[in-house]
């Protein structure tokens, strides 16, 4: 196994499947599938996951909405899909734990660093939700966040197409993939790997970024393994 502990960084949208809004329970069995394969093979994994099927905050301002207050109906949004994945990870007979950064007792335990890291170190799947817990901050950096402080080897971002391109590869057939990127020339690039807050602390912190599709089975597995899925980017 290449890497051991594992940041895995969902998007609300991928829960959706082909849905508009909300969540498709074939898809979340099917990531759940993909998360207990990679925990039987030894793995340690965590789960940063976003709420965009439910509630996007940007959207939603521009409404009327005070931006502060938007920002933590999307981190409820993320608790809610955490429920969810939780569920159906535990019917794959893999335990887990569902934090969040906002107190919600009766339903998650507080995030806590040390509490997390032995949770992994028993095997058990700890998803992370209510992003940061602040404001102005997006799941992205949410899932550097946690990365850092677990200890992560390497966060993986799944996403409905297989890696980083130099232009959106479903609106341009010519757009060329790159199979490893240095962060210094994603930035020369202007390449949106993540924000820009998660992408400059996760180069701070050394801690590479694998982009892959996570809707293909065993690209999780495979990844845990070493082989060469998707896009990294690293110093």
């Amino acid at each position: 196994m290449k890497y051991k502990r594992i940041l895995l960084k969902l998007s609300g949208e991928a829960l959706m499947g082909s849905q508009s809004y909300g969540i498709d329970h074939q898809k979340l069995k099917q990531y759940a599938i993909e998360i207990k394969k990679v925990v039987d093979f030894g793995a340690e994994l965590a789960v940063v996951i976003g709420g965009g099927n439910i509630f996007r905050g940007l959207e939603n301002i521009k409404q009327g909405i005070d931006r502060v207050q938007a920002d933590y109906m999307g981190m409820l949004a993320t608790v809610i899909n955490g429920l969810a994945l939780q569920t159906a990870v535990e019917k794959q007979g893999i335990p887990t734990r569902l934090q969040t950064a906002i107190d919600i007792e009766a339903i998650a335990e507080p995030f806590i660093k040390r509490r997390a890291v032995r949770h992994l170190e028993k095997k058990r799947v700890v998803i992370f939700g209510a992003g940061t817990g602040n404001p102005f901050f997006t799941t992205d950096t949410a899932a550097v966040l946690r990365a850092i402080e677990i200890n992560a080897d390497v966060i993986l971002k799944g996403t409905r197409v297989d890696g980083v391109y130099d232009s959106d590869p479903q609106k341009n057939k010519l757009a060329i993939k790159f199979d490893s990127l240095s962060f210094e020339d994603a930035l020369k690039k202007g390449i949106k790997v993540m924000d820009t807050t998660a992408f400059t602390l996760s180069q701070e912190n050394k801690l590479p970024i694998i982009v892959f599709e996570i809707n293909k089975n065993d690209n999780l597995m495979r990844i845990a393994k070493g082989e060469k899925i998707g896009t990294i980017v690293h110093l």
